[in-house]
């Protein structure tokens, strides 16, 4: 999110989080957040890339934010650091989202690594891009997940997956992460089909 109207817009709908992209690389990069109060029932998600836990602990600390999604290539130790009682005491509390790109022979076990330091993981698909790719990964391979950290689901989701999305009977199944199929172009949501699409999936 970057323009003012259109955040203020959405924040109508009330979604459970909204996310900034600091990744310099990214069309929806942000250098700052518009000046929009964001109620505390709605949680701030910075999005990372292979950043140095200084850069993101005083860009959270800058910006309010209040979960950390990382979508690099971040090993247990970084996320471990980054949520240990120092940072925390120093940059404020942070909670973290890692997010792993989903194929055929991608090892689940290797999450277990991660349970720890991490609040949610979030499962998208392979693509040429750290995110955004607007491509669907198989969701039976969700099934290899035997972790107990909560995970969201993303990659090409769209207003017309909301059926299927409400089939998934995955007991740490916590949500969908939107982007790129919900834009008018990068960085602009299309907030009328958000709406939308948050009422076909709650029924």
């Amino acid at each position: 999110m970057r323009n003012t109207e259109n955040l203020a817009e959405l924040i109508q709908v009330q979604p459970d989080f909204i996310g900034f992209i600091f990744h310099e690389a990214s069309a929806r990069n942000v250098t700052e957040i518009p000046d929009v109060i964001i109620p505390n029932t709605i949680k701030k998600v910075g999005v990372f890339v292979d950043k140095e836990i200084e850069f993101i602990t005083k860009t959270a600390t800058s910006f309010g934010l209040d979960y950390i999604q990382l979508h690099g290539n971040e090993t247990p130790e970084f996320c471990s650091k980054l949520n240990s009682p120092l940072e925390r005491g120093l940059r404020g509390v942070f909670k973290i989202i890692k997010a792993f790109n989903i194929s055929a022979d991608f090892d689940f076990e290797k999450l277990e690594a991660y349970e720890a330091s991490c609040d949610y993981f979030l499962f998208d698909a392979f693509g040429k891009k750290s995110g955004g790719n607007g491509i669907t990964f198989n969701w039976e391979l969700l099934q290899k997940y035997k972790g107990q950290t909560l995970f969201l689901l993303s990659g090409g989701i769209d207003e017309k997956m909301a059926t299927e999305i409400k089939k998934i009977q995955h007991p740490k199944f916590a949500g969908v992460d939107i982007n790129s199929r919900f834009e008018i172009k990068a960085g602009l949501k299309d907030v009328d089909k958000i709406e939308l699409f948050k009422k076909k999936i709650k029924i």
